[in-house]
């Protein structure tokens, strides 16, 4: 079974008033799948190739001008809360900032609490259910709720945010995640913890993970499939230490020169 499919998938927006309109082709003719077997696909790009429009159309925050995009054999179409609901309750984001994730006069607790009452199957649980579920949630990420209850998100630091952002994420229960460039905003020496718990939650849960990124090494350690966008367009796919061990195209050839440790081989 096939868990997500994008077929021949394209984006395009108009920008400017009615004597000034132009069109942008954000996304063009993307195809690819992620099978039911758990994987971290990892599409990797510069600003601007495309990547984080196609993970906007995979939460279902915006829809394709032209193609087709399933979840679980189901059109990804978003009309109601319902939808939106029943949509996330499978598929969850991960955020580029976490400080954009959470309102900094909201304790960061609360937001979990909400996300197990709102996002749990059949009836409605107490504080206490929802208290095992945050901790039970924020475990796997390597926290406790001790450490975060009654804390607003300044009293955290951006790796610890991030966690609880993941943690939030796991608390109904997906079948996939959308990190949406998760370490960009992180502190170095943490990156590679966060990149670890994704390999771990695929292991562990069985979670398939699309990992939006223009970081080729953390691509490279954590990955097990790739593909590269530029303008809007994949131009190239596959294992992703095969692709970046040999790179084929001249644009995955020109990212890998331009990371700092080009020797891939040191990673992982």
């Amino acid at each position: 079974m096939t868990l997500l499919s994008l077929s021949h998938v394209t984006k395009i927006y108009r920008q400017g008033g009615m004597l000034g309109r132009r069109l942008i082709t954000a996304v063009n003719d993307v195809s690819f799948e992620l099978g039911d077997e758990p994987e971290i696909l990892s599409i990797v790009g510069e600003s601007g190739s495309g990547k984080s429009t196609v993970a906007a159309m995979i939460l279902g925050q915006t829809e394709p001008s032209e193609g087709a995009l399933q979840f679980a054999g189901k059109t990804v179409a978003i009309h109601s809360r319902a939808e939106r609901t029943a949509f996330m309750k499978e598929v969850q984001p991960v955020l580029q900032n976490p400080f954009e994730a959470f309102n900094p006069l909201k304790r960061v607790d609360r937001y979990l609490f909400e996300t197990a009452r709102n996002f749990s199957a059949g009836k409605r649980p107490d504080r206490q259910q929802a208290e095992k579920m945050a901790d039970a949630a924020l475990h796997h990420v390597g926290l406790t709720l001790e450490e975060v209850k009654g804390r607003f998100p300044h009293e955290l630091s951006g790796g610890q945010l991030q966690r609880v952002a993941i943690a939030r994420a796991l608390i109904p229960q997906p079948r996939l995640l959308v990190a949406d460039e998760p370490v960009s905003m992180v502190d170095a020496s943490l990156r590679m913890a966060i990149v670890n718990l994704f390999g771990r939650l695929k292991s562990e849960l069985g979670l398939s993970i699309i990992y939006i990124t223009h970081d080729l090494a953390t691509a490279y350690y954590v990955s097990d499939n790739i593909i590269i966008m530029r303008k809007g367009e994949i131009v190239e796919r596959g294992r992703a230490r095969t692709v970046l061990d040999d790179p084929q195209h001249e644009y995955s050839r020109a990212l890998k020169d331009a990371v700092l440790a080009a020797d891939f081989s040191g990673v992982g």
